[in-house]
């Protein structure tokens, strides 16, 4: 059964039923579910299908295509391929035999086909310039977790495959929503609190939550995963980044420099902290965990472009530099021994505030500001003392700017008259800095709401986590 993924669907099946040559390219982060999308809308209708190898040589490449031809048209009787060109003759004539309506073309993994001196690239460029483009019969459909490679390659290629791909999808990360209903087909009961601190350390990986099983709490299942000698997440990370980055090394040590500053950093700082030079070298390696869904870049209210931040948006990852990483411990309870230390507390508050930038759409809704147009930032005061920090700015179209402040509580939050003040000051510097004449709305998004009393009348917007699991 497919959860979610209704808008891509409906992408795929256009192109299905399309009266000319189509050709789509899927990416996005290892484990978010390309393939089982692709294999479950075409089921039953794929003319050829094609998996890379990774690391393989050419020729284990080349050995791969041919067993997949043999069988899966058993009877069409050639000669093994000995290079990519006469690889995609062989697509080409099979084609041609094809009786099907549509012939879909399905190469999965294809960067790792991209290997030197291999002459893919130039091969599927033949393929698709000199013929297939000119039917109106081919649906060419290629996927790979490597979005940098996808991106650069492919989508924005400058040579033979410039401006081909008809189509660009890029497959996101579940939301609350949709991990709810996955949970819900695998009659698993748990919570919006519980599926919160799942969704902290996981985020919306449809692959770690299919691991989830029945009768455990979500402290048990994380446990479970993450810490077990034998958990399914315990080598998760080296081999996320090794099968996507040449020299992830690199990548990895900017995701460590960005987990140790929660708002971000600029991109010197990041030079500093990895100690990667700035440069092209920094920039490339940037733009490619930002495509692929590791890293976010945004420009705080009232800057330019070149005041921006960066931040570790992979729950995961940070989980995983938070808790993980050079984790020495043989406790099998670690992490049911790490509850409400304050270590645990401090992720906690800072993974609620990324859920909640995840589903500023659902955010939107529940203020009734779906159809107005708005831009999401965050501020931080100019101000050496008494300065103030805003995590989420929504300003509207409307003269109005939501001022949001995200909390993370086993109960009812209480604003006591030092945090009272403390919001009074961050709405006061705010207005003062900006020179904002919109009205501002201070807005609380918690997970159990606001304790009734004299304080919590001074919040416009009083929104607990419920919201954050409906659909956009």
């Amino acid at each position: 059964m497919l959860i979610g993924r209704n808008k891509e669907i409906e992408i795929l099946n256009d192109k299905l039923a399309s009266d000319k040559a189509e050709f789509v390219a899927l990416y996005g982060r290892r484990r978010v579910g390309k393939t089982y999308l692709v294999r479950n809308v075409f089921e039953g209708r794929f003319t050829f299908r094609l998996t890379g190898v990774a690391k393989a040589t050419l020729q284990e490449q080349l050995d791969n295509f041919n067993m997949a031809m043999q069988e899966q048209h058993p009877m069409a009787g050639r000669a093994d391929a000995t290079n990519w060109m006469e690889a995609f003759r062989q697509i080409k004539r099979m084609i041609e035999k094809s009786r099907q309506k549509k012939k879909v073309i399905f190469i999965d993994e294809l960067p790792w086909f991209d290997t030197a001196h291999s002459g893919f690239i130039p091969a599927l460029e033949h393929f698709w310039n000199s013929w297939a483009s000119g039917r109106k019969d081919v649906l060419l459909l290629v996927c790979g977790s490597a979005a940098s490679w996808m991106i650069n390659k492919l989508i924005n290629n400058q040579g033979g495959l410039h401006n081909r791909v008809t189509q660009r999808l890029k497959i996101e990360p579940f939301t609350l929503h949709e991990c709810m209903d996955l949970l819900k087909h695998k009659k698993i009961a748990l919570e919006p609190y519980q599926l919160i601190q799942l969704y902290m350390a996981l985020g919306g990986i449809p692959f770690y939550w299919d691991a989830i099983r029945k009768g455990q709490s979500a402290p048990q299942i994380i446990n479970r995963l993450c810490f077990e000698p034998n958990g399914l997440l315990k080598d998760e990370f080296g081999k996320l980044f090794k099968s996507l980055f040449a020299r992830a090394e690199r990548h990895e040590a900017i995701v460590a420099a960005l987990a140790k500053k929660s708002k971000g950093l600029t991109r010197e700082e990041i030079s500093k902290a990895s100690k990667i030079p700035t440069g092209g070298n920094l920039t490339g390696l940037l733009d490619e965990l930002e495509e692929s869904g590791f890293i976010r870049r945004y420009v705080p209210f009232g800057k330019q472009s070149r005041n921006s931040l960066y931040q570790l948006c992979d729950f995961f990852s940070l989980f995983y530099m938070k808790f993980m990483k050079d984790q020495k411990t043989v406790d099998k309870g670690y992490w049911l021994h790490m509850i409400d230390s304050p270590k645990h507390r401090a992720w906690s508050g800072y993974a609620f505030e990324q859920v909640c930038l995840a589903h500023i759409p659902q955010i939107k809704k529940e203020l009734g500001i779906s159809g107005i147009e708005t831009e999401t930032s965050s501020w931080k005061s100019a101000r050496p003392k008494d300065g103030a920090q805003i995590d989420l700015v929504i300003d509207r179209r409307d003269g109005v700017i939501n001022l949001c402040e995200m909390k993370f509580s086993i109960s009812p939050f209480i604003i006591d008259k030092k945090y009272d003040a403390e919001l009074r000051n961050k709405v006061g510097a705010f207005r003062t800095e900006t020179k904002t004449k919109k009205s501002v709305f201070l807005t609380m998004i918690t997970t159990f709401g606001l304790q009734d009393n004299s304080y919590a009348g001074n919040v416009q917007n009083d929104l607990k986590m419920d919201v954050l699991f409906k659909s956009a």
